[in-house]
């Protein structure tokens, strides 16, 4: 720069500035405070085009899968925009936290797999997409500097119409008919027409008393109808069907389907009011003709199960604690709505909940993470520790309807990697709670993964059975979880029966290193976020896995950065090609395992089984499959266009059995084929078509 232009810089470097922010303000787009110390030049201009260009070339190479080609976050979280400026621009980050994240965490699974320079240009190309100006000098990968540069908050926006007024609500309570009540909620397992909460019954069961569809007729199967929700973000969604109407859910999508044709009954939008959790969503419950579900920015939204129409909402999680919003199915049991928030890698303190169903008012809370004076604080060795330690909710819940014993997986401490930070057992992390459902108060807990330092997350709590073992009838709950390892356990003595690996194992008892273990499961192995079915025809537990091994490390340096990823280490992938999914079937009196169906990408769709002993579940490869539920045998194979990690179901309407898919996006780090968010319900053709199929194959 010439002493002309640095002479004009300095006159007009206030009116510039000036400008400059009041153009950003109204955009809504990124601004930066910095200190003294650092000139307004640099203030403005901290890196040059072409290394953002750099960076552009790098995050498409190694980012754009997760977070979008623009950066706008399908189907991961969004890099630019006011979603980015919600979790990084409220005046407690510096550009050295964005750089620390990235580098340590990202490619998710390959955090520090690029070099420095790499990691400093993606930043570069980040601010540069958040209209942050190019200069003349390179940003630098140097923590003294960049923790120099702030990223400071924006205006707050004006309230959106939503925002304005949660009183005007489309419709009272009294206008509500129709069901299932309680009785019917009790009686689901017995229901073999509709499916009636997530995993079909209170006990997670997910078995249908079915036969219309059997192991001589399966390969008839096809499809009958689709019907595609217009989002590409993750599709887990486990649909409910009641009274020929089928309930599934998107990211901020509530819709209602005519079950045996898929038009649409209605749509609710839910228009998002305030920070942004991850975009997942597992479902709604449904009682007394009301539909709920949770939201990724913290509410809880109560719809008119006929029309629609929004009844109430109402604010449950503190968004600003940075806990990451609804993304499990609710359950109601009488006039209570349970539910807790997401969120253990954000270092935030979880917890489980009731809330009344006339409008969502908090009955009780449970915390995952006691707090002082509460069993289980003495498990944490640091006092400091507990206060964001993690225990998140995220998947569904079982219930014990004759004991009112609610039974919930608890997900993994945080930091997840760092196990000196907290030391001791951690409760109630990575444990199956059992609670009494009407008040809240916890009966007994079984741990699964003491003091974690793998992100082995227990996913399941379910199902709920009675099985003979040794000779006596015994009542039994299974519980799995990313460590790959099924548990069943006795729900009177409260201890375990057996454990059954269901992926492999492999130093899974190895103290990290800040170099890296190799362990199997790795950081995406295991169970997931859909668990067993028990068929009690062959008495058979039937649940998918994914083997997956790769590397964990422990960081050097512990490092808390609210809102973001609190993980104390690094995780690493083994290549996508040497991962696969398991189907695996289990003696349920005994663990033993009966048979393995081995698929050549990861499983993690539901499994459900039925009276015909049918087993059906779907692939990432995007095949949903029937099987022999004796022996594994594929009886038909259909590809349904995108990857299936959300609900299989089965339902009968006036006589004719369906079953129901949900193929959609899965998160990037599967590398599986992109799919819009979509339900595809397969059907026997009638009888009618088939004698015109076979005259037509006559007449060839």
């Amino acid at each position: 720069m010439t002493k002309s232009s640095l002479l004009f810089h300095y006159i007009s470097r206030r009116r510039l500035a000036s400008i400059l922010a009041l153009s950003l303000i109204a955009c809504g787009l990124l601004l930066v405070n910095i200190s003294p110390s650092v000139s307004a030049l640099q203030q403005e201009r901290v890196f040059t085009e072409a290394q953002a260009r750099r960076g552009a070339a790098l995050y498409a190479k190694h980012c754009a899968s997760c977070h979008g080609q623009k950066l706008e976050g399908t189907p991961s979280t969004a890099l630019a925009g006011s979603s980015f400026m919600a979790k990084w621009g409220q005046g407690k980050h510096t550009v050295d936290d964005l750089y620390f994240i990235t580098r340590d965490q990202m490619p998710y699974g390959a955090g520090r797999s690029l070099t420095d320079r790499q990691y400093i240009d993606i930043i570069a190309f980040i601010l540069k997409s958040n209209l942050w100006p190019s200069g003349a000098r390179e940003l630098a990968a140097d923590p003294a500097t960049l923790k120099q540069i702030k990223i400071a908050p924006k205006n707050s926006p004006a309230p959106t119409q939503a925002e304005q007024s949660d009183a005007q609500k489309s419709e009272p309570s009294s206008a509500l008919g129709g069901g299932p009540d309680q009785a019917a909620l009790n009686a689901a397992h017995t229901n073999s027409t509709d499916w009636l909460l997530t995993n079909h019954d209170y006990a997670g069961q997910r078995y249908v008393d079915l036969k219309q569809i059997n192991r001589l007729n399966a390969s008839s199967l096809r499809p009958v109808w689709l019907y595609q929700a217009a989002d590409l973000n993750t599709f887990h969604t486990n649909p409910l069907v009641y009274r020929g109407v089928m309930y599934l859910t998107t990211a901020t999508s509530t819709i209602a389907l005519d079950a045996t044709s898929g038009q649409v009954r209605w749509r609710h939008n839910w228009r998002l009011k305030g920070k942004q959790g991850w975009p997942v969503q597992r479902g709604v419950a449904i009682k007394d003709g009301m539909v709920v579900r949770g939201t990724h920015d913290g509410y809880l939204v109560a719809l008119n199960a006929a029309t629609g129409k929004e009844i109430w909402d109402k604010a449950i999680v503190d968004m600003m604690k940075n806990e990451g919003g609804f993304t499990m199915p609710p359950l109601i049991y009488e006039d209570l709505i349970i539910i807790g928030p997401a969120g253990s890698e954000l270092g935030v303190k979880g917890w489980i909940g009731a809330f009344r169903l006339k409008d969502g008012q908090q009955v009780w809370r449970f915390n995952t993470i006691p707090d002082d004076g509460e069993p289980g604080a003495e498990t944490w060795g640091k006092a400091d520790a507990r206060l964001k330690g993690g225990g998140s909710v995220w998947t569904p819940v079982s219930l014990d309807t004759e004991r009112g014993e609610l039974y919930v997986a608890v997900a993994n401490p945080a930091p997840d990697f760092y196990g000196e930070a907290r030391p001791g057992d951690n409760l109630y992390s990575n444990s199956m709670i059992a609670l009494d459902v009407r008040t809240g108060k916890l009966r007994w807990h079984y741990q699964v993964v003491p003091h974690d330092t793998h992100d082995w997350d227990l996913t399941q709590a379910s199902p709920l059975f009675t099985a003979t073992v040794d000779g006596k009838t015994r009542k039994l709950a299974a519980t799995v979880g990313k460590n790959g390892v099924l548990h069943v356990v006795d729900r009177d003595t409260h201890k375990r029966v057996f454990e059954v690996p269901v992926s492999s194992q492999f130093n899974t008892e190895v103290p990290l290193t800040t170099e890296g273990v190799r362990v199997c499961p790795g950081i995406q192995g295991g169970v997931l976020w859909n668990g067993p079915s028990f068929n009690p025809q062959t008495n058979m537990l039937y649940v998918n896995s994914v083997e997956w091994c790769g590397h964990f490390g422990v960081a050097k340096e512990l490092r808390y950065v609210e809102g973001q990823f609190y993980m104390g280490g690094f995780a690493r992938l083994d290549p996508i090609e040497e991962a696969r999914g398991w189907l695996t079937a289990i003696d349920a009196s005994t663990g033993k395992i009966r048979w393995r169906y081995k698929s050549n990408r990861q499983m993690v769709a539901a499994v459900t089984s039925t009276s015909a002993d049918l087993v059906f579940t779907g692939e990432i490869t995007g095949d949903f499959i029937a099987l022999d539920g004796r022996d594994g045998k594929v009886l038909y194979r259909f590809n349904t266009g995108g990857p299936i990690n959300g609900g299989v179901i089965t339902y009968s309407i006036n006589g004719k059995q369906y079953i129901a898919v949900m193929s959609g996006n899965a998160t990037a780090f599967w590398q599986a084929r992109p799919g819009s968010s979509t339900a595809v319900v397969f059907a026997l053709p009638d009888v009618r078509s088939q004698k015109s199929e076979v005259r037509s194959q006559e007449s060839e």
